[in-house]
């Protein structure tokens, strides 16, 4: 899976959690991405989130911390 599929499919899933509070899209996009993603693709999108120009949403990046984080 190409970078560009990776990062757009993270947006989806912080589309998905729009109506939520901040700290419930952080911990949904979290645990989304612990539980159906593969880890290549996870351990990908943590790469990409470290380079400076990743654009990522906030969202997302603060989901990423979180996601690092989870056990």
């Amino acid at each position: 899976m190409n970078d560009a599929n990776l990062l757009r499919m993270a947006d989806q899933i912080a589309d998905f959690y729009t109506p939520y509070t901040e700290a419930e899209a952080i911990e949904g996009v979290a645990v989304h991405l612990r539980k159906f993603w593969d880890p290549s693709m996870r351990d990908r999108l943590i790469t990409l989130s470290k380079a400076p120009d990743a654009g990522l949403r906030p969202i997302i990046a603060a989901a990423i911390t979180r996601l690092i984080a989870l056990p």
